[in-house]
């Protein structure tokens, strides 16, 4: 029989005498307040009250908030409603917490209303047992937007190309089985001809630059087809919308270039007298900002570490240990235990822009010479590729997390063979003499010269 286990959880036994919860909904919030009865002893106060999600409403709900001398507002993460609220009552001053409405729900078999679940929320916040939610400062979430956006629209620009390549399919131009990317220089030439109303094969194919001169043949027969007049007006919008989108995907690069610079902690730290800095960085290198040292882990592009400042930010606190961030980016598995039986959980969904440029990042690493490179390969073998790749995804997340918790901190490769150099012989020996002796065999061990 195991000896029975102490848990000490006084921050669900804080009370928190006076607290506010906001039920979100798109034109107004359930507000709930519970404070100390201000005439009878040991007894809590609760007022529920509606108000109008706008900017007006939500300040004069500010003051009122700070004239009740309210600790706590906690605000349910409801769609984009929730932004309002939570931006307008911490540029108040006051505390605000911002939670998932999954981890907040009510009792099964209750009545549900907006009513009920703002006193819910409020009751679950007097006594601590509610976890915040991740919300940056104001500069993050300035620079996430324009990051966002940037890759929503890198992702439309994708889509155009495809329509493209599905209207040449559709006029027979087979030209994306010659060339291995269709926004080449080359196949943008050749389709602009063809928009122009060229239509010999032959001329097409001269547009050819570098090796996709040496398939002129090859080229003559894929751009031999029936592209009419139709599919030269639909190639044209397409082209134009991608071109569109190009330029601004180039103006918001730039803009997320300023942002960056223009925030002090993603700037090179300096030293103590205003030059090298002391610490981890290695006798004769200058102090480098965070941008440039996330850039110097292998496949991670300095596009992508510009999403993983705008996603997780510059402060690691928020974050006690990298494990945290790992959790909170949903890159491990949950465990599930019941009775004597012990399995991992789906990790979740997470983030969806972090975890889709770590899963890039992961990709581009694990074809390097590397040490992330050689734990895809180890891992890949028994794993598989999805669970490799995530694996050293979540490694890739552990640098990143002690990089910026640690400014003077740079990226040093492991290399290729740390696993290999730290192998145990004897052991490797011991594991391939009992198996050939498992099969008959009588070994001898000689030293090699």
């Amino acid at each position: 029989m195991q000896e029975p286990q102490e848990i000490h959880d006084e921050e669900h036994e804080q009370l928190i005498e006076r607290v506010a919860a906001i039920d979100v909904a798109k034109a107004s919030g359930m507000v709930c307040t519970r404070v100390p009865h201000p005439s009878v002893a040991k007894r809590r106060l609760t007022r529920v009250w509606e108000v109008k999600a706008t900017t007006q409403s939500i300040m004069e709900l500010a003051d009122q908030l700070a004239e009740a001398r309210i600790e706590r507002v906690t605000v349910e993460s409801t769609s984009d409603y929730w932004r309002g609220f939570f931006f307008l009552l911490e540029a108040r001053g006051l505390d605000v917490m911002l939670v998932n409405a999954r981890e907040v729900k009510n009792v099964p078999g209750r009545p549900k209303t907006d009513k009920l679940d703002a006193v819910w929320l409020a009751k679950l916040t007097e006594r601590g047992m509610l976890r915040p939610s991740f919300v940056p400062p104001t500069e993050i979430r300035v620079l996430r937007d324009y990051t966002r956006l940037r890759t929503d629209l890198t992702v439309e620009r994708t889509r155009h190309w495809s329509r493209l390549e599905k209207l040449l399919e559709d006029a027979l131009i087979k030209i994306t089985t010659v060339a291995s990317r269709i926004d080449g220089v080359s196949v943008r030439e050749m389709i602009e001809a063809l928009i122009a109303g060229q239509r010999d094969p032959r001329v097409l194919a001269g547009f050819a630059r570098g090796r996709m001169r040496m398939k002129h043949t090859a080229l003559v027969e894929a751009l031999t087809g029936r592209f009419d007049d139709h599919h030269g007006e639909l190639a044209r919008m397409l082209l134009d919308q991608i071109d569109a989108l190009n330029a601004q995907i180039e103006r918001l690069t730039t803009r997320i270039d300023e942002l960056i610079e223009a925030i002090p902690a993603a700037r090179a730290p300096a030293g103590p007298s205003g030059g090298e800095p002391a610490g981890s960085e290695p006798a004769g290198d200058q102090p480098r900002s965070a941008l440039d040292r996330l850039d110097e882990i292998p496949g991670l592009a300095r596009r992508g570490a510009q999403v993983i400042l705008a996603e997780i930010g510059l402060n690691m606190a928020q974050f006690p240990t990298a494990g945290h961030l790992v959790s909170w980016a949903r890159l491990c598995p949950r465990t599930i235990q019941s009775g004597p039986t012990t399995r991992a959980g789906r990790t979740g969904k997470g983030n969806p822009y972090l975890k889709g440029v770590l899963g890039e990042m992961a990709t581009a690493a694990a074809k390097t010479n590397t040490f992330l490179g050689e734990r895809y390969r180890r891992l890949v073998k028994r794993r598989g590729k999805l669970k490799a790749l995530v694996a050293v995804a979540r490694s890739i997340l552990v640098i990143i997390w002690h990089l910026l918790a640690d400014p003077m901190l740079r990226y040093r490769d492991l290399g290729a063979d740390y696993h290999s150099l730290r192998i145990d012989k004897g052991r490797k020996t011991r594991d391939h003499l009992r198996g050939l002796e498992a099969l008959g065999y009588t070994v001898t061990l000689t030293q090699a010269a």
